[in-house]
């Protein structure tokens, strides 16, 4: 017992020294509060008392190019606004909207026949709309109010609403924007507040329960149009995400990036909230808020802007030659293949107008439009086959139409004869690729042979595709990456296709992500957009974006050999004079036969031919690389055998701008 009693007496002792430390903790909580920092939650207490006080939003961080160019910008724009006030009742609603329809100069031509509804039970008496049997429902809970409320919509004659004056109108709209949205929210009535209107709102704020003026911002873009798509946009918080921007601080009236590099660099374009309250109408700054920081991109704004114009002035000259009639956008990305900077990217589109051909912009296509591209992807197909030794530098083999049992013939463009593995990029020997994935397959081509299975080899090939880029997500720093359309049968005759680029289809990112490792020497850099960012009118440096980066599981001698035979494609094979008079070119050109939805039935009905061109120079030491699509160039059902080479002249005055401005 004596033990028994020990162990109470020590579990006693020490609880005592527990509630003697919660007591101190307590105690010097209390003197933190009511005197080391009394100022400080004195004004905390008033900011929560004052029932007017709001979040005021700060301005947004800047958008530069890579040279300081401004490309996005805030500007302060007045608002009037409500925010329900507690046990307002509709007919005082109904009246602050009276006053401010003689104030506020507001288009109602939206307005509905609903709002006209809703406003009219706010301003009159309407019980006598249901039935006596429904109030007994209602009363025994089998109808709620809103089963109530739209009876009581639903019963409203259209002679009730139908003689009512553009007056009216305009109050019932307003009524409908106080109420449109949660309860809890503050409900923007107007913006762009001209001074008379400001003024005559603060002249009698104090009978106009739940209304302030207040200031918000609009994005601004001094470029216009250029590049816009990819810089993003600017809303309130999108409704699904609420919950995940109230717990990381955001108001309910925030404004957040929705898409692109507004959403993907949200955490520093965010300002940080100011407080302010409203007294007898004027505003009473409480706390400041901090404007975001800047972000500066990779992007050249002169080199982007030129692109646009010169891929604009030539689509519209394309339309004019020969069988040109599919043929309606291009895709380009100019990229630094070293650092994975993308320095231009556009995707330009083209429509007739009421008899006139119009231009616009689908640059977001460069990452989620995908296009079978053709031969550009030999170079990737034989470093496959010097990965698994199927075949070896100078390895020959001979170019002849080769024959698989009860399939068609497949050739090259021409008989090349005995061709190596140089020659094969130079002159885009089909057959060379095709005797090359069946070496990797495990056989030696024969006449009309039987079909195989290749399905283990088809997963070599994809797996090496997707490590240079091609079939895989580019790694961008955004938040929408595509990755093309990936096959899901698997055959000799397919297997064929894809190792020519006849089968999966690719994003021009990702073709782009391809050449530059290529141009890299075999080290895949992953594409960015984000140069750094500043803070303080980009006096302050607060990070610099570190590219991630891959080397490919391969020799590094067969990346430099493929470098070789893309060399003599420019200066001797198919691609000479693609990139113009620039130093020492480097590339691959691809036509690839496509198909197109001809009367937007959803089925692709119509043959077309799709070209594109993937490139870098100088051939060492690369500054630029160039991944550039031509989708449905050419209707192969077209009149005459006449054909559109814009594909050749439009890449080599793409290569010329950008050694205008860079060499």
């Amino acid at each position: 017992m004596n033990k028994k009693y020990k162990i109470v007496d020590n579990r006693l002792f020490i609880f005592k020294i527990f509630v003697v430390l919660s007591f101190l903790v307590l105690i010097v909580s209390m003197l933190d509060i009511s005197l080391v920092n009394a100022i400080y939650y004195k004004d905390k207490l008033k900011v929560k008392l004052n029932n007017n006080y709001k979040v005021k939003s700060s301005l947004r961080g800047r958008i530069y190019d890579r040279n300081h160019n401004l490309l996005v910008d805030d500007k302060i724009i007045p608002i009037v606004s409500y925010v329900k006030p507690n046990k307002v009742s509709s007919l005082q609603e109904v009246a602050v909207a009276s006053v401010l329809s003689n104030i506020l100069d507001i288009n109602y031509s939206k307005v509905t026949d609903r709002m006209l509804r809703d406003y009219y039970l706010a301003n009159n008496s309407s019980d006598n709309l249901i039935t006596e049997e429904e109030w007994r429902l209602y009363k025994n809970r089998k109808l709620n109010d809103n089963d109530i409320y739209k009876l009581k919509i639903d019963r409203i004659s259209k002679e009730s609403i139908s003689n009512y004056s553009k007056f009216d109108k305009k109050r019932a709209y307003i009524y409908y924007l106080m109420n449109n949205g949660y309860s809890y929210e503050e409900k923007v009535i107007k913006s762009n507040l001209t001074d008379r209107e400001i003024a005559g709102v603060i002249d009698i704020i104090d009978n106009l329960n739940g209304i302030n003026i207040s200031y918000t911002y609009e994005r601004i873009y001094p470029y216009k149009d250029t590049f816009k798509s990819i810089l993003g946009k600017v809303s309130s918080i999108p409704v699904e995400e609420k919950d995940k921007y109230i717990s990381l601080g955001y108001d309910l009236n925030s404004l957040v990036g929705v898409s692109y590099i507004e959403k993907e660099y949200e955490e520093y374009l965010k300002g940080e909230n100011g407080v302010y309250s409203i007294d007898n109408g004027n505003i009473i700054n409480i706390s400041d808020g901090k404007r975001g920081k800047d972000v500066v991109l990779t992007i050249d704004i002169k080199l982007q802007k030129r692109l646009e114009e010169l891929l604009d002035e030539e689509l519209i000259n394309t339309k004019s030659e020969p069988n040109t009639n599919l043929f309606n956008s291009i895709y380009v990305v100019i990229k630094n293949p070293k650092n994975g900077e993308i320095l231009a990217m556009s995707g330009r589109g083209i429509r007739k107008i009421n008899g006139r051909y119009e231009t616009y912009d689908i640059t977001t296509g460069v990452l989620t439009n995908s296009f079978t591209p053709g031969s550009v992807v030999k170079g990737a197909s034989i470093l496959v086959g010097y990965k698994e030794k199927a075949i070896d530098i100078n390895s020959y083999l001979k170019d002849e139409c080769i024959k698989i049992y009860s399939k068609p013939k497949k050739c090259s463009w021409a008989n090349l004869g005995y061709v190596n593995d140089i020659n094969a990029l130079a002159m885009s020997s089909n057959v060379y690729q095709f005797k090359t994935a069946l070496k990797v397959a495990g056989i030696d081509y024969k006449y009309n042979m039987k079909e195989i299975d290749v399905s283990e080899a088809f997963k070599k090939y994809r797996t090496f595709f997707n490590d240079i880029g091609l079939g895989s997500k580019s790694g961008i720093d955004l938040p929408v990456d595509g990755i093309g359309n990936v096959g899901t049968l698997n055959n000799i005759d397919l297997y064929l296709n894809y190792v020519i680029g006849q089968y999966d289809t690719y994003t021009t990112m990702q073709l782009s992500e391809y050449v530059s490792t290529i141009a890299n020497y075999g080290k895949r850099v992953y594409p960015h957009l984000l140069l750094e960012v500043r803070d303080n009118d980009l006096k302050d440096l607060v990070y610099t974006y570190e590219p991630r980066s891959k080397v490919l599981d391969i020799d590094k001698k067969y990346v430099n050999r493929v470098r070789t035979g893309f060399k003599e494609v420019m200066s001797s094979g198919l691609g000479k004079n693609f990139m113009g008079e620039v130093s020492s070119p480097s590339g691959k050109t691809g036509t690839s036969e496509s198909f197109y939805d001809s009367n937007n039935d959803g089925r692709i009905d119509t043959p077309t031919l799709t070209n594109a061109f993937v490139g870098y120079y100088p051939s060492n030491n690369p500054k630029m690389s160039i991944a550039i699509v031509f989708p449905n160039l050419v209707d192969a059902n077209g009149n005459g055998s006449e054909r559109s080479y814009a594909n050749k002249r439009i890449t080599r005055k793409v290569v010329e701008l950008f050694s205008q401005l860079y060499d």
